[in-house]
């Protein structure tokens, strides 16, 4: 019964949709997870935080239309009663339910690499209390999917200031009074967004400016956002040390700008929000003489290339673990690739000369997604313009004001954004696109289909957008591009 055609170390949405695509395609599967199935996502990162920050984007869409009476404050407590229906309060019973349900083993503990196609899981809690330890062999392969953790900085007093990581920001049971957030990426900007929104005094330290992977302009923007909000923003600015002098009293951040000048700012928590690094270190990985400390590199099939040998692929990764993108969308996409490449080399059936086929994740070079769902979202898609320059690639930029456009009239009297695509010069096709604005997000699919479609722009002219919509922003960028 310890013998299955897959294993799966990790049982969090990334985890969950290779276990699923090797199953339906005729394997067996175990999956083995240490906390709660569903992972990060479900109960600490995406959903929770998304929750935060709804309401408030809902009442700055109604504040200033007219007709709409004026609105108060949000509930915080309703907004946290919302935030513990939506992840279940740790239930993970429907998630376990589900495996049931698609014929995938659960096995509860901790899962580590033991040898080639074995791994070995110590106890942990099942329906029926502590499980005894148990080694699982594999018939073909192993998958990684244990995501990554957050990294604390260097930086003195830190650790003994007892900081807040992700997970404390998206499962608080009360909104302190105020919030010192160090970091500008996205989880930094989001809760920074969504604390302000529910009342906290919230500072913002960043060592550059704000999201750095987007295009510049972006992070402008969400920048301006938040000290509209309020939110004292201090970018290019380091932390020289923390210090919080009493157990539960402020935490006296002192930070230095570009000139070397100090200055301290107050919070009755901290939040770390500087990076996270792939969750390699306990999952056995010196047993099979790789670096326990290093991401696991994949090939596009998704197999873990230190580990293929003369012989055939038997490790696989998949998400935040390999070190390649760090977003549960595509390391769900990776995982669906990873499932069915298993299914498919044990079956003897893989074909996977072209490189958009089914069975290698060549999304991830050049067509990744993301979106942050700040106040305004900013939501991107392929390359930016740093990414094309240091590639060499020429292109050509092409910007709108979504002001502009019918839609946005309609939507808000105030509303603001601005598009902008990235067209490869020499081909005529979109290699990167930002949108900036209300529910941004939901204008990114298009620009997807675009960059993966490899689709001209004297076919995309002929998509015609509806009217009156935001969407009409395509026909705009497509009269500035000079068709």
């Amino acid at each position: 019964m310890d013998t299955f055609d897959v294993i799966v170390i990790g049982a969090g949405p990334v985890g969950e949709n290779a276990a699923d695509r090797a199953k339906r395609g005729g394997l067996s599967v175990a999956i083995v997870e240490a906390e709660l199935v569903g992972g990060e996502c479900s109960y600490w990162a995406c959903m929770p935080s998304k929750t935060l920050l709804r309401p408030g984007a809902a009442r700055a869409a109604a504040a200033g239309v007219p007709g709409v009476p004026e609105l108060g404050p949000l509930d915080a407590a309703a907004v946290l009663a919302w935030r513990d229906s939506v992840t279940g309060e740790g239930d993970d019973s429907g998630q376990e339910d589900w495996l049931n349900s698609a014929g995938i083993t659960l096995v509860r503990g901790h899962g580590r690499i033991a040898g080639v196609r074995t791994v070995e899981v110590t106890a942990g809690e099942g329906g029926d209390g502590p499980q005894a330890p148990r080694t699982l062999t594999a018939t073909h392969a192993v998958v990684v999917a244990t995501g990554s953790v957050p990294v604390l900085p260097d930086i003195p007093g830190l650790v003994e200031a007892d900081p807040w990581t992700s997970r404390d920001a998206t499962a608080a049971d009360a909104i302190p009074d105020s919030l010192v957030i160090l970091g500008g990426g996205v989880v930094g900007c989001e809760m920074a967004t969504a604390y302000a929104d529910l009342g906290s005094r919230v500072t913002l330290v960043a060592r550059g400016s704000l999201l750095g992977a987007a295009e510049p302009s972006a992070g402008a923007a969400v920048e301006q956002s938040l000290r509209d909000m309020g939110v004292a923003v201090h970018t290019g600015s380091s932390v020289v040390r923390v210090a919080r002098a009493v157990r539960d009293g402020d935490v006296t951040v002192t930070i230095a700008d570009a000139s070397g000048t100090e200055r301290e700012v107050t919070g009755a928590e901290i939040l770390v929000a500087t990076g996270r690094m792939p969750r390699t270190g306990d999952v056995g990985l010196g047993s099979i003489g790789l670096d326990p400390e290093a991401p696991l590199a994949i090939d596009d099939s998704t197999a873990v290339l230190a580990a293929r040998g003369d012989g055939d692929p038997w490790l696989y990764a998949c998400g935040d673990v390999t070190g390649r993108v760090a977003t549960t969308h595509q390391g769900k996409y990776q995982a669906r690739v990873c499932g069915d490449v298993i299914a498919a080399r044990a079956a003897g059936t893989e074909d996977a000369d072209r490189a958009w086929s089914p069975l290698r994740a060549t999304a991830d070079h050049g067509a990744q997604t993301q979106v942050v769902f700040t106040r305004p979202q900013v939501a991107w898609v392929g390359l930016t313009r740093a990414a094309c320059d240091a590639a060499g690639l020429a292109v050509d930029e092409v910007a709108v004001d979504l002001g502009g456009v019918a839609g946005a009239g309609v939507t808000h009297p105030d509303y603001a954004g601005r598009a902008l695509i990235l067209v490869d010069r020499e081909h005529r096709v979109i290699v990167g696109a930002t949108f900036v604005g209300p529910d941004a997000g939901e204008m990114l699919h298009a620009a997807t289909i675009a960059v993966v479609g490899e689709v001209p722009m004297d076919r995309l002219w002929h998509a015609v957008p509806a009217f009156p919509t935001v969407s009409e922003a395509w026909l705009r960028l497509a009269e500035a591009y000079g068709l």
